[in-house]
């Protein structure tokens, strides 16, 4: 996402909020109204070019040529006839300890497919911060977060004494591998390019997906948990524990946590989670002066573990970073065996899949991972 687009999220969020305050209450007015209707307007304008944007920005990730140029169409075929063709190049003195003879990477139009399906379920890694990297390791140095005492005062030839100085810290990454095989009928490698490419993609989608989710979740836990037992519980990790993180602040919790947020109502028996008026389907916390921004992740993404509901609050981008090593390598086979599967006697190919990346906790001040038992009604 792009400097205007965020620029955009921030005025769009500005001028609902803005609508709703003039529209709110017994003392609406007609100029009120006005007023309302003028900024509804202008809120469409900004809606719309933030989905120009946001195509644009897709249409680059997909390959697509920002003047329109080249035929979408046929580049689309091209690689995905390249993919089906290397599946099935394993037909041929194929040595699975030998990549040269073995292995070939996804091409990149398939590789942006297969990012495209795993966006269709629920992937944590949309959460965190990435970074791309071309070593098995490596370090980044960060600053640390520090209080600034100030100069002291001193007197006319008097010595001046030393300030303070920046700390630094320094986060180290081991790329670490990741891998599974599938079978595959024979039959399906002779059908079709797209029953190939439907297939492979939609399980490396899922096992990708399930991979990042368990590491995520991992390093999560690595957080001590804190007891939440109501409201004032998560309002005080909103306003002081997390005060640094005060504009990018969310809570992230499962299916069980949004029903328990859903029952809560402020002293005039009002809900004190609301839908977003420009995004429906996204929810808002209010937490004393503030709304928090919410996340749902299914209960199989994010269980409730022995009746404890989770909630993550605070700045996930900033706890924890991806690191990637770009490519996902395949190999197949025809003649190999694992334990009581053997491919050349069953007539399948097995293919296996290798991904590579590590995450690591970038600031761990940046979230507290929080745990509420409901009272049993």
């Amino acid at each position: 996402m792009n400097k205007r687009m965020r620029e955009l999220q921030g005025l769009i969020l500005e001028k609902s909020k803005a609508a709703k305050e003039l529209t709110e209450g017994d003392g609406v007015t007609k100029e009120n109204i006005e007023k309302a209707s003028k900024i509804l307007d202008e809120l469409d304008e900004l809606q719309k070019e933030f989905e120009t944007l946001e195509r644009v920005e897709k249409a680059q990730k997909a390959g697509v040529p920002e003047d329109g140029s080249g035929n979408g169409a046929s580049q689309k075929k091209d690689s995905t006839k390249e993919f089906a063709d290397a599946v099935r190049a394993h037909f041929k003195n194929l040595n699975e300890t030998t990549g040269a003879d073995g292995g070939y990477t996804v091409p990149e139009d398939i590789s942006t497919r297969i990012n495209a399906l795993r966006e269709e379920h629920f992937s944590l890694s949309s959460l965190i911060d990435h970074e791309a990297v071309s070593t098995l390791s490596g370090r980044r140095t960060y600053k640390k977060r520090a209080q600034h005492t100030g100069f002291q005062k001193v007197g006319e030839k008097g010595k001046i004494t030393k300030t303070g100085k920046p700390q630094f810290s320094v986060l180290e990454y081991t790329i670490q591998k990741f891998a599974g095989y599938m079978p595959v009928t024979n039959e399906l490698l002779e059908d079709s390019d797209a029953a190939i490419v439907d297939t492979m993609t939609d399980w490396l989608a899922q096992d990708g997906v399930a991979t990042e989710n368990a590491q995520i979740l991992a390093k999560i836990k690595e957080k001590s948990e804190t007891t939440i037992t109501g409201i004032k519980d998560i309002k005080k990790a909103i306003n002081v524990t997390l005060a640094a993180f005060a504009g990018t602040c969310r809570i992230i919790t499962n299916s069980d946590g949004l029903q328990y947020l859903d029952t809560l109502e402020d002293v005039n028996r009002r809900p004190l989670l609301s839908p977003d008026p420009v995004k429906p389907m996204e929810a808002y916390l209010s937490v004393g002066v503030r709304r928090i921004p919410l996340v749902v992740i299914p209960n199989d993404v994010l269980p409730t573990d022995t009746q404890k509901i989770p909630f993550i609050m605070g700045d996930l981008f900033e706890y924890l970073k991806q690191f990637d090593r770009k490519g996902l390598t395949l190999t197949t086979s025809n003649t190999a065996a694992v334990t009581d599967f053997n491919a050349f006697e069953e007539d399948m190919t097995l293919i296996r899949a290798i991904m590579r990346a590590d995450w690591q906790v970038k600031d761990d001040q940046a979230i507290v991972r929080g745990a509420l038992t409901p009272a049993v009604e």
